[in-house]
């Protein structure tokens, strides 16, 4: 099985039954603020698009680069589709002109032409990017391999039932906007950022360990960002806090925890894997091209500046009458919603800044009263101060998923008043009726499903499920005296009082393991 890197989560995939590409990116997303890195905007892609099948994990612009898709990528090759809850991406993909579509069964080894086999798993939740994320499993001739890219399921168990994997590819590096956009003191940034990009490393770790693939290639990361005023991100300054470190400090991080098998690939790398071994040959020495990060920066910051200037020109609408358009399209929205409203629980504000920088209209989404309206003085739970252009933008061509587009811009500051409140971005990313009733449904039969299983770890009971998103605690759950942190996502509960420290709700089932179990609400004791 020969990989061919293709840059960021891109890659292609050639066996002697067929080839696959997998999340082709090169043009700027998110507002052009994203760009992958090292780029790969050089690379011969009129023969790479020449593939048997096209597999695209997820519909985030850094995996789902619709003008790559439709200029670049043969139309005569078969999309893997996993089984998402909405059809958003098959009918992107149609209205890009592709034809062929295999819509592979959730979990399902499914046997292509040849011998080659493949399986994606499909995750599902309002979380799991923008309405789904997957894996792909391939293997053919008794090699397999695991592509994880950004999907972060609760384990690994689906897979390495199949057969011992080697190679695995996965996500080690931020994709988020926190804490950057905070506003916050950098001393706090920076302890936040580590915090978070510990935690990083510790999930791709534990992944690793789960799997114990022969290699293991760090993929689906860092973005950089090209724009001046967007430059500070980058990790080339010294920041223990950043949370985009590269491939280079995803080697050095892994041999401090015994790690030997990484392997990195530049676009234009190509691994040859077999059963006994990989071999890797690149189009430049590894250490040579990260050594010299700052330089290939600069060189993409020259090179890429006319298409960043050309991308923020297109974005204002004066003719948008922005606080109207957005009664009209979220005030039905609100209304619908039930279980994200209540998670909302209170007032959003959106600072928009004009043109010339010197006017703020400041407008409310008010979720308990189930309207858009100019802002009133009151407190509210979030804040978001960005650009008025970027909102008339979103506004102009429909777009559903603000989460998507705005957020991962790092175009804005945000503030808070209390907890992470993951209801909030679930609600600004399912902008449309379809999304609406899926996330609707989803949280409606997760708030009832009951979670009766109990395990014991570090003299606490605790439900097996985290409450946040199901993973098993059993395999992800760390207990520091009062205190669990899942380390699938990072969420931490009181086990005292059940309470969630990350998030408001999600409240966990436990109690000390020397106790007696509490009985349910209105069961007397005898």
């Amino acid at each position: 099985m020969r990989v061919t890197g293709t840059g960021h989560a891109s890659m292609r995939i050639d066996t002697p039954a067929g080839s696959i590409l997998c999340d082709p990116w090169v043009n700027p997303a998110y507002f052009a603020s994203w760009f992958p890195f090292p780029d790969n905007s050089l690379l011969d892609w009129a023969t790479l698009g020449q593939v048997d099948y096209l597999y695209v994990s997820h519909l985030h612009r850094d995996h789902f680069d619709a003008k790559h898709l439709r200029d670049v990528i043969s139309k005569d090759a078969t999309v893997l589709l996993p089984e998402f809850p909405t059809s958003e991406m098959e009918d992107e993909l149609r209205e890009l002109g592709f034809t062929k579509f295999l819509k592979a069964p959730n979990e399902q080894v499914v046997e292509l032409p040849g011998g080659l086999k493949i399986m994606i798993q499909a995750l599902t939740s309002p979380t799991d990017g923008p309405i789904g994320d997957s894996s792909l499993w391939v293997e053919y001739d008794g090699v397999r391999l695991l592509n994880q890219n950004d999907a972060r399921p609760t384990d690994l168990t689906v897979f390495a039932e199949l057969g011992h994997v080697h190679a695995h590819m996965l996500q080690f590096s931020g994709a988020i906007w926190y804490p950057m956009v905070y506003e916050l003191p950098q001393s706090a940034k920076t302890a936040f950022g580590k915090q978070k990009r510990d935690r990083q490393f510790d999930r791709t770790w534990r992944y690793i360990d789960d799997l114990k693939a022969d290699n293991v290639f760090p993929i689906a990361g860092p973005p950089c960002f090209l724009d001046d005023e967007l430059w500070q991100f980058n990790d080339i300054f010294g920041d223990e806090g950043n949370i985009f470190p590269d491939q280079s400090v995803f080697l050095s991080e892994y041999a401090k925890v015994g790690g030997t098998n990484g392997i990195v690939l530049l676009p234009g790398s190509v691994a040859e894997v077999t059963t006994s071994g990989a071999t890797t040959t690149h189009p430049q020495p590894v250490e040579e091209f990260f050594a010299n990060k700052v330089a290939h920066l600069e060189e993409m910051r020259e090179r890429k500046r006319g298409v960043i200037e050309a991308e923020k020109a297109s974005w204002r609408h004066p003719e948008v009458d922005v606080l109207g358009e957005m009664k009209r399209r979220i005030e039905p929205l609100l209304d619908e919603s039930i279980y994200l409203a209540k998670g909302v629980g209170g007032p959003v504000r959106f600072d928009l800044v004009s043109y010339d920088g010197n006017d703020v209209e400041s407008i409310v989404v008010d979720f308990p009263g189930k309207e858009v309206r100019p802002y009133a003085d009151e407190k509210v739970r979030y804040r978001f101060r960005t650009e008025r252009a970027l909102v008339e933008h979103l506004l102009h061509i429909g777009e559903v998923d603000w989460v998507n587009s705005l957020f991962l811009s790092c175009r804005f500051s945000a503030a808070r008043i209390g907890q992470y409140n993951e209801f909030v971005y679930a609600f600004f990313k399912c902008l449309s009726e379809e999304r609406l009733q899926y996330a609707e449904g989803w949280y409606d039969e997760h708030e009832r499903a009951v979670d009766a299983e109990d395990i014991t770890l570090d003299g606490w009971v605790v439900q097996r499920r985290c409450p946040h998103l199901k993973a098993d605690l059993s395999r992800f759950g760390i207990v520091d005296g009062d205190q669990l942190t899942c380390q699938l996502h990072g969420w931490k509960f009181d086990l005292a009082s059940g309470r969630c420290l990350t998030s408001v709700g999600h409240k966990i089932r436990a109690h000390r393991a020397d106790e007696e179990t509490p009985a349910p609400a209105g069961d007397a004791i005898i």
